[in-house]
């Protein structure tokens, strides 16, 4: 049976989980390899156990509670992928102490722009970044000192990866790369970002759009159909403010009561939220507000606008919205969560809506990071008509009137 944080947390030394004393070591096996090693003294280790050209092997995951469960399995998943691709975790491992020393290597210098720059991204970013070059970099050029390093030999290691058909991580991979050159250089550990000479180089990917309705009578529809939603009220609640508001699915599960001010009908949501790191005002339409005085009663006294229907603790699960559309009768191909944000793009940019005002209240990114930071309240009277204009012409669709697009802005 897997390990829970509750059995971890309660493991105790000289104690094993089924109660008996002992004056040794004793194992709690999780899953795929994963087990904690606990010590008489009540130190606890994370292990992971696998075999590699036939041979069993053991390599330590990290200490608990520095390294929590979840991290564990996370370390577990990055090293069984180093597996499944020809690569033993134990010489990696080996690898690293030998080249602690040299700090112009591309792996050491990689490291380093990780530590330095992935405080200001989400923990999943950051660990499917690092696992990223952990698994298509390094074992080819983390041992290169990072000025001596080619385009040919980092194209080398791209077509490695599209040869598998990860042809966009292919992409993201040299993306990576790029932005590791480019701060070598910054400091003073490499010359040229090869990365850069290598534009053109791999076949370019396909842009996937998601799945969005955006013809106005079904819109209507839609909206018809979310307001007849017949489930969980939150989960109710959480799809009729998706095409009202249309932010990004993971902000709206993840909105706090702390982050709603009714008196100046607006939701703030902080910078460490938003995918661009910068706070982003939703101004609150008249039917915005009507749907969250709805919902206060029920959730208003905990943390989450919208809490896990297993704990108020956290927040819904990140599928809930689009498993709410398949319950509705929409295919994935016809409508998801994200593709709220497009229904709204591409509608308010035919009524004339200041095209930049748009862009602002998707907060899609500004490349200036400082610029950005000062200007998240840019467009925001403009904003707040357009999106009270913006309910009142979804409550038209959803009673069926001839709603014609027309140039409302210049109203």
């Amino acid at each position: 049976m897997a390990l829970t944080d509750i059995k971890v947390k309660k493991a105790k030394g000289g104690i094993t989980s089924e109660g008996k004393t002992t004056t040794k070591r004793y194992k709690m096996g999780d899953s795929r390899g994963l087990y904690l090693e606990v010590a008489p003294n009540g130190g606890k280790w994370w292990r992971l156990k696998y075999r590699f050209d036939g041979k069993e092997k053991r390599l330590s995951l990290g200490v608990y509670p520095d390294v929590s469960l979840k991290e564990a399995r996370n370390r577990r998943e990055a090293l069984r992928q180093q597996i499944a691709n020809g690569i033993d975790p134990s010489e990696i491992r080996k690898a690293e102490k030998e080249i602690a020393a040299d700090t112009n290597c591309f792996e050491t210098v990689a490291r380093e722009w990780h530590t330095k720059f992935s405080a200001n991204w989400t923990e999943d970013h950051a660990a499917r970044t690092l696992t990223r070059i952990e698994n298509d970099a390094f074992p080819w050029i983390g041992k290169k000192n990072i000025n001596e390093i080619t385009a040919p030999e980092l194209l080398t290691v791209l077509r490695r990866v599209e040869s598998r058909g990860a042809l966009e991580t292919a992409h993201r991979i040299n993306q990576i790369c790029g932005q590791i050159f480019r701060y070598a250089i910054a400091t003073g550990k490499a010359e040229r970002d090869p990365a850069a000479d290598l534009k053109g180089a791999l076949p370019p990917t396909r842009v996937k759009h998601h799945a969005s309705i955006i013809e106005p009578k079904k819109v209507g529809e839609l909206i018809r159909a979310i307001n007849g939603y017949s489930g969980s009220f939150i989960t109710a609640t959480a799809l009729k403010l998706s095409p009202l508001l249309f932010v990004r699915p993971g902000e709206l599960r993840q909105a706090e009561w702390s982050e709603i001010d009714f008196d100046t009908s607006e939701w703030r949501i902080p910078a460490e939220k938003m995918k661009m790191r910068v706070v982003h005002i939703v101004p609150l339409s008249n039917q915005a507000i009507t749907v969250l005085r709805e919902i206060q009663p029920l959730t208003g006294r905990g943390k989450y606008v919208f809490p896990s229907n297993r704990t108020v603790t956290r927040p819904m699960s990140n599928n809930t919205v689009n498993a709410s559309l398949r319950r509705l009768g929409y295919a994935k191909e016809e409508m998801t969560a994200h593709g709220f944000r497009s229904m709204a793009s591409t509608i308010l940019n035919e009524q004339g809506w200041n095209r930049d005002a748009i862009e602002r209240q998707l907060a899609h990114g500004e490349r200036d990071g400082v610029r950005a930071a000062y200007n998240y309240a840019q467009y925001l009277p403009e904003r707040k008509k357009m999106m009270q204009s913006w309910a009142d012409y979804l409550d038209g669709l959803a009673s069926g009137a001839d709603v014609i697009p027309i140039n409302i802005a210049k109203q």
